[in-house]
């Protein structure tokens, strides 16, 4: 079996809380104890898992970094979920659904920025391409402050072949392009259930592009004419978390 080691507090803590992946271990460095770590040590005591005394040393060199935080978890593989399994979790009414599509987003960190901030707006799932694309590692549930744990993320071989079968569930698709004349601000986002954020530098590919119902841009001053993909991501999720929120409060 397949094993990976997640480190750093949050990350070890929401993938206990979250209860999704198999928990092998739990390795702690003995020469703090913080009241963060207590918790994860409570949590994973009531879970019956065992909390094993550790070194920094040890776990830089399980963990490839200096930067866990004193913990470290022997985890099985990330949770893939289908993205059936997505659409078919709303019942009755897709177009309460709401997903983050993401077109090569090859950083990690910036994957794990957009997963967190798609959990934080409510999203019911992420989907990535195999292909060119970051992978769900312990460093991007590090980079999700432990978001990762909790979201719904679904991996397809054809980002096409899936838009067209969402469209045919009846959800309308938005595309982020920076060079659109339609921006979040003008459009009304509120009926959008998809949003594509496209990969560093080349942003939504052409046929994906292709396939969207909508493509909106950000309105921008100054002399650098684009957002990191995070950001652009974060923005445009909650302009349209925003403007969700009205709808409901004026029903």
């Amino acid at each position: 079996m397949k094993t990976e080691i997640l480190f750093g507090i949050n990350p070890v803590y929401e993938a206990l809380r979250a209860g999704r992946r198999d928990i092998f271990k739990v390795y702690i460095t003995k020469e703090k104890i913080s009241k963060r770590l207590e918790k994860v040590i409570a949590l994973a005591d009531s879970l019956k898992i065992s909390v094993e005394a550790s070194t920094p040393l040890y776990l830089k060199s399980i963990s490839g970094t200096d930067h866990h935080q004193g913990v470290g978890a022997e985890t099985g593989a990330y949770p893939f979920v289908k993205v059936s399994e997505i659409v078919n979790s709303v019942q009755k009414d897709n177009s309460t659904l709401f997903l983050l599509l993401l077109d090569n987003i090859m950083d990690p960190h910036n994957l794990g920025a957009l997963i967190r901030t798609a959990l934080c707006v409510g999203m019911n799932g992420v989907i990535i391409p195999k292909d060119r694309s970051a992978v769900p590692t312990p460093t991007v549930s590090k980079a999700s402050a432990g978001a990762l744990e909790h979201i719904c993320l679904s991996r397809v071989t054809n980002m096409v072949s899936t838009i067209k079968r969402l469209k045919e569930c009846g959800l309308w698709i938005a595309g982020m392009d920076r060079v659109s004349e339609e921006t979040i601000f003008t459009s009304d986002m509120k009926g959008i259930n998809a949003i594509v954020v496209g990969g560093e530098g080349r942003g939504i590919r052409p046929l994906v592009k292709k396939h969207c119902d909508v493509l909106l841009s950000i309105p921008q001053n100054g002399p650098i004419d684009s957002l990191n993909a995070s950001v652009a991501g974060a923005v445009a999720m909650y302009e349209a978390f925003r403007q969700r929120r009205l709808l409901n409060r004026w029903k």
